[in-house]
C-alpha cells in the first residue's frame, strides 16, 4: 500500500496558499491519476484506487495543520498501513520557490504538521517531499504562508509541484526512497 498525505488546511480561503502546497499536490496527482471524487471520513478526505495492482491512497487531512497527525493515525490503523508506505507532502520555509527534496526521515524542522504526524504515528522515519515557499524577508511567518504567491513566484512554485508529482508517481511505481533521492535532490 501506498498512503500519500498532502498537507494544507481546509477551506476556499486557503486554496492556493503556500501552506498547502501538500494538497495542490494532491490535487495535481488525482488529475493524473484520473481520479475525481474524494470522501470524507477519518477527519480526511481521501480516494483509494490501485495502480499496477498498488493500493494507493491520496489524502488531504481536514484537522487544519496543526493536527495533521489525527487523520494520519486514523487511516494507518484502519487500512493497517506501516510508515514505510507512508509519503507526506509539505511546504518549506527553508528552501527557494519551488524547490523540492525528498528527505528520508528526520525531525519535523519546526514545521507543525510534520509534528503532528510524528507525535500521532510514534516516530520520525517516514518519507516526505519537501517543495519550497521561501523564507519571507519582511512579513511574518504566518502571514507569509497563508498567502498567495505573487504572479512572479506562482510559475516556480507550479513547476516544484510538478516535480513532486512526478516523484510520488516513480515512488508508486516502486522506486525506492534512495533512487528518488539520487534522481531528483
Amino acid at each position: 500500500m501506498k498512503l500519500i498525505v498532502g498537507l494544507g488546511n481546509p477551506g476556499k480561503k486557503y486554496d492556493r496558499t503556500k501552506h498547502n502546497m501538500g494538497f495542490m499536490t494532491i490535487d495535481r496527482l488525482m488529475d493524473e491519476y484520473g481520479q475525481t471524487q474524494m470522501k470524507k471520513d477519518f477527519e480526511a478526505e481521501y480516494c483509494k484506487f490501485k495502480v499496477d495492482g498498488e493500493t494507493v491512497f491520496l489524502v488531504k487531512p481536514l484537522t487544519f495543520m496543526n493536527e495533521s497527525g489525527r487523520a494520519v493515525k486514523f487511516l494507518m490503523g484502519y487500512y493497517q498501513i506501516r510508515t514505510d508506505e507512508l509519503m507526506v507532502i509539505q511546504d518549506d520555509l527553508d528552501m527557494p520557490i519551488g524547490k523540492v527534496r525528498l528527505r528520508m526521515k528526520g525531525s519535523a524542522g519546526g514545521h507543525n504538521g510534520i509534528k503532528s504526524i510524528i507525535s500521532a504515528v510514534g516516530t520520525k522515519d517516514f518519507d516526505r517531499i519537501k517543495i519550497g515557499i521561501q523564507h519571507p524577508d519582511k512579513q511574518t511567518v504566518v502571514n507569509w504562508v497563508l498567502t498567495p504567491f505573487s504572479k512572479d513566484q506562482e510559475p516556480v512554485a507550479l513547476s516544484g509541484i510538478d516535480k513532486a508529482v512526478d516523484m510520488v508517481k516513480d515512488w508508486v511505481s516502486g522506486s525506492t526512497a534512495d533512487q528518488l533521492m539520487n534522481k531528483y535532490n
